[in-house]
């Protein structure tokens, strides 16, 4: 192939390219500062007399309304607003269920799933989707956020190699087959692939991301600590009565027979008898938290009991005939650090409440406080009975002014009990949000329109996604600053400004000078070689521009090549189009840039994990399309 003859224009993009990497990789400033700074360079450089075709810079700026920033910026409106509704938390929640609480089973169920729906829609909507679900997820195993993101973030990745339509670049091949035939002499036209043709590859690279996670990830994962706003920002409901009220208490799931001898019972009666705390009530799936105190049990049931263990296990659970749950099953979700805790509540002087007791105020009905505990003075009063407390009736107690109540209670009645001028809520440091599972239906209405959108229209995929994040809006899920706030900026600065640079690599030719290089120095090699080196070619190139420049640039080099060693041009674009899905070294890839700031990633991180990912790609894919093609 003709070698180009490399300008001053080229040598100033390879020139911003290696800059490009070094602040990426070095981190002398944030990775979205560095994306910044390079395209103001570029910006600069595009005046100088002899570079002003180095970018166009009346569109400078265009990678901020670009088809693909745009949809990011609405898939994660999208996926805000099913968080919103607790339907993402309830996502979280089976899971949890299903493959436990360890991050050996958490991270093949979560990043097959992912897989397996960014195969039929834009694998960062994918992972933006699933995005608060790792983060309900990581609150509650307490779990980093930096273990269980990279898992997903990459099988989202390659998850958009089991279909024809999982990702952009092969979206676009057999539109580039059609074209390159044109050039083709009749007997070496390419036929169109078919849906599922990629799906054994792209099944083989799913698989290989998930057990290369499982088998090395406690090495190669970073431990970072969570950034996200559920993440470590609720108190542990027994380590805080503990430490500040000297009340040792564990949290127990008891499941009540049917026929039990307590049928009748009212829950005062059997937390007065046995110093302990009955927080939450589930009868065959009716489930109330924080029930009153005259509520009779019903059997078969559940109970979320709040005691010490001793008591609950010896002097309840035993005489009873109950079973103590090993972990929390029905209740799970409700008392996870991310939707109830423990909190205090101070007496103010001139409340009205003050005088009367927790009983006379059924605070559980009216305000959906367990009260555990009355701190007055330098005493603590309550049910349960330690070394330095003497178990006392605290729901019979009058309350004083001044008085601390310790209470259990879901942290949006706790937002709303802010409000009350009765109380003064001290605890300050609790996820503040307010769910609206009455907007469940809106959200996942909208979801399905933009999703069908995609799938069964030619609409432009930013449009579809525009039009979900409209109608959540428009319908209340989410109020519009609200939405603004769902949206990670750092993110669409990152790519919003390398989308210049990526232009700039294909306009003035240096991408073409790069591939003409790279392919005379594999003139005369056998046939499986030409086609490692077109993998190894896509995989540098889809690091520095976009993946579709990438295969529309590299596609035609293909075909070219394989007609000239007598290899099949198919197979040789196809091996283009999946490897252009190879982008695991550096946070370019829109999905990497997404999940960067959530787990506190640095480049470095992407480098290790993702230069093993990227060896594994290239092996596995070569070999699944020799095995099938």
């Amino acid at each position: 192939m003709e070698s180009l003859t490399l300008t001053f224009e080229m040598t100033a993009v390879l020139c911003l390219l290696g800059l490009t990497v070094f602040l990426f990789v070095s981190e002398i400033v944030r990775i979205d500062l560095a994306a910044v700074v390079v395209m103001v360079l570029l910006g600069g450089l595009s005046y100088l007399p002899s570079l002003n075709n180095l970018a166009d810079v009346s569109t400078l700026f265009s990678g901020f309304s670009s088809n693909a920033v745009m949809s990011i910026i609405a898939v994660m409106i999208i996926g805000a607003g099913l968080d919103k509704t607790g339907l993402m938390s309830k996502v979280a929640a089976l899971i949890l269920k299903r493959g436990g609480t360890t991050e050996g089973r958490i991270i093949p169920i979560v990043s097959s799933v992912v897989g397996v729906i960014s195969s039929f829609m834009q694998n960062v909507g994918a992972a933006a989707l699933f995005l608060p679900v790792i983060s309900r997820i990581s609150a509650r195993t307490e779990i980093p956020m930096s273990r269980l993101l990279m898992p997903m973030g990459f099988c989202a990745i390659l998850g958009g190699t089991i279909t024809m339509v999982g990702s952009s670049p092969l979206i676009l091949l057999n539109d580039l087959l059609i074209a390159s035939n044109e050039t083709l002499a009749p007997e070496q036209r390419m036929e169109p692939f078919g849906l599922f043709s990629v799906t054994p590859v792209g099944l083989m690279l799913v698989a290989t991301g998930v057990l290369y996670f499982v088998i090395f990830g406690r090495w190669v994962l970073p431990t970072q600590r969570n950034r996200g706003a559920d993440a470590g920002s609720a108190r542990s409901m027994q380590s805080f009565v503990e430490n500040t009220y000297g009340l040792r208490a564990d949290l127990f799931e008891v499941r009540v027979p049917e026929g039990s001898i307590l049928l009748g019972h009212t829950l005062a009666d059997l937390m007065v008898a046995h110093h302990m705390y009955i927080l939450g009530t589930s009868y065959r799936g009716h489930k109330v938290i924080a029930p009153m105190a005259d509520t009779t049990i019903e059997t078969p049931a559940r109970l979320a009991v709040l005691g010490l263990r001793r008591v609950v296990e010896e002097e309840f659970a035993k005489p009873y005939g109950l079973e103590i749950m090993r972990q929390l099953d029905v209740f799970a979700d409700d008392f996870s650090s991310t939707q109830s805790g423990v909190a205090e509540v101070v007496i103010p002087p001139g409340s009205s409440i003050i005088g009367q007791s927790p009983i006379d105020l059924r605070l559980r009905q009216t305000h959906g406080l367990s009260l555990l505990a009355i701190h007055r003075g330098e005493d603590t009063l309550s049910h349960v009975e330690t070394e330095d407390h003497v178990a006392t009736h605290i729901g019979q107690v009058p309350l004083q002014a001044g008085d601390t109540a310790v209470v259990h209670v879901q942290w949006d009645r706790l937002t709303r009990l802010k409000s009350d001028k009765d109380f003064v809520v001290v605890t300050s440091d609790f996820p503040q949000e307010e769910l609206r599972p009455h907007k469940v239906g809106w959200a996942l209405v909208f979801f399905l329109l933009a999703l069908s959108l995609i799938l069964f229209t030619d609409v432009r995929l930013s449009l579809c996604l525009l039009a979900g994040a409209t109608g959540i809006i428009l319908s209340r899920v989410l109020s519009i600053d609200e939405a603004y706030e769902a949206v990670s900026w750092s993110t669409v600065f990152l790519l919003a400004s390398l989308i210049p640079l990526g232009q700039a690599v294909q306009k003035t030719g240096t991408a073409n000078w790069i591939a003409a290089h790279v392919l005379i120095l594999l003139d005369g090699w056998p046939l499986w070689a030409l086609q490692a080196g077109l993998a190894v070619l896509a995989t540098a190139f889809t690091l520095v521009m976009s993946n579709v420049g990438a295969t529309v640039l590299l596609v035609p080099l293909a075909v070219s090549i394989a007609v000239s060693a007598g290899g099949d041009p198919a197979i040789f674009a196809l091996t283009v189009a999946i490897s252009t899905s190879n982008s695991f070294l550096i946070p370019t890839h829109q999905v990497n840039a997404l999940i960067m700031g959530p787990a506190g990633y640095r480049v470095i991180d992407f480098v290790k994990s993702g230069g093993i990912m990227t060896v594994l790609f290239l092996v596995v894919s070569m070999t699944g399309l020799t095995l099938f093609f």
